[in-house]
């Protein structure tokens, strides 16, 4: 039996095209047209950035278009990688994470839910891929959702894990996905603190597989079980309420700071697979900055925002 031919290899490999997706992001540009024609413009300063992407020729725009659609798992690879070097190399205090989710505009014109029942595309500029989400804070949004998790504690709080969905998908449906990498099995982990998107018995039970105590806010019922009572006096105690507080003063603010650093709120691009390339990229990146601060001992390795655009 002949064995299956391989497809055509890569021109390009993705470390080269990740880098220059990063060249995309780290200069705000706004295309894969507009990054073809900033790395193909004859300057001996976007010379250099060309060679230090690792490229010989410059790829064409639809070579960047096909790449970043389907770069976004080895994106998320990337950021697990990451988020495992801060907690071994002790750059964040580990003991106490964090689970959240932000909705992210899509962008163009929103697609009505009548419309949408119907199949109908009522005009142009539309994101067929996106859908209606909400959220307690925004209300309805038409688009997609990043999913993090991150440190709590530290000099600095950092990305640990991410995924991108469309903003319809549960919270709680994500958090096995965010905590299955190398990152979360670390005898140095002890506690999740979550909202109560993510409070659910199977949940619970997976955190204890992992070695850790998921902490939501646990309401009291007449009917409540003994083992829910458990969750519900832990919650409550002054230890639940000390570690839970470390959610309002980390993964809500380091949110907010990716969306307002990168500018993905709303999205600049439409699609599935390129906004999350896109917004994984973001985060990536973010990673890679605070890491490059830690390691040149900054004396603010949060300042990230003002390194954007420089070289």
């Amino acid at each position: 039996m002949q064995r299956r031919k391989r497809g055509r290899p890569y021109v390009y490999s993705p470390t080269v095209i990740l880098r220059c997706f990063i060249v995309r992001i780290w200069f705000r540009l706004d295309s894969n047209n507009a990054l073809h024609t900033f790395l193909d413009t004859d300057c001996q300063y976007n010379h250099k950035l060309a060679i230090a992407c690792g490229l010989v020729t410059i790829p064409c725009r639809r070579t960047f278009d096909r790449r970043l659609k389907a770069m976004s798992t080895d994106i998320k690879e990337r950021i697990s990688t990451m988020g495992y070097l801060f907690v071994v190399e002790r750059l964040v205090e580990p003991s106490i994470t964090a689970i959240d989710s932000t909705l992210l505009k899509a962008k163009g014109h929103v697609w009505h839910k009548s419309s949408m029942k119907k199949g109908v595309v009522p005009r142009s500029g539309i994101d067929t891929y996106a859908r209606w989400g909400y959220s307690h804070t925004k209300g309805w949004v038409f688009g997609y959702k990043l999913h993090l998790t991150s440190s709590t504690a530290g000099e600095i709080v950092v990305p640990l894990t991410a995924d991108v969905t469309t903003a319809n998908i549960p919270d709680n449906k994500m958090y096995v996905p965010l905590t299955s990498s190398s990152v979360f099995p670390l005898s140095s982990l002890r506690y999740m603190v979550a909202d109560p998107g993510y409070d659910a018995k199977e949940l619970y039970e997976y955190s204890k597989g992992l070695g850790i105590d998921l902490v939501c806010p646990v309401e009291r019922y007449k009917s409540t079980s003994k083992k829910r009572l458990e969750l519900v006096c832990f919650y409550q105690s002054a230890l639940g309420q000390a570690i839970y507080s470390h959610r309002r003063i980390s993964i809500e603010p380091l949110i907010e700071h990716i969306k307002s650093v990168f500018r993905i709120d709303p999205l600049s691009v439409r699609g599935f697979q390129p906004v999350s390339a896109i917004v994984l990229l973001s985060v990536l990146l973010y990673q890679i900055m605070g890491y490059y601060n830690c390691k040149t001992e900054k004396i603010n390795p949060r300042s990230i925002k003002y390194m954007l655009g420089t070289w």
